[in-house]
């Protein structure tokens, strides 16, 4: 068992490619059912007039493991939100 803010000082890790993902910045709970369905993940950052990019919603489907140190998700496609 773990707290939802350990998550946030876990890596990000898409087995896909690869790569970092980001931050996690948000968690969505199904109220009916008190089950998490996505995390939301802190956007790219930008530099210039706009200080963030768009979110990224991770489905809980899409999460394969979650280690002491990262979370390993599988995203064929990303979907921003925001």
């Amino acid at each position: 068992m773990f707290k939802v803010s350990d998550l946030t000082r876990r890596d990000i890790v898409n087995l896909s490619d690869g790569a970092k993902l980001g931050a996690i910045k948000d968690i969505h709970i199904d109220p009916s059912t008190g089950s998490v369905t996505a995390f939301v993940l802190q956007g790219p950052r930008r530099f210039g007039l706009l200080a963030a990019g768009r979110d990224i919603l991770l489905p809980w489907s899409r999460i394969k493991k979650i280690g002491i140190d990262t979370v390993l998700v599988e995203l064929d496609t990303i979907h921003s939100i925001g």
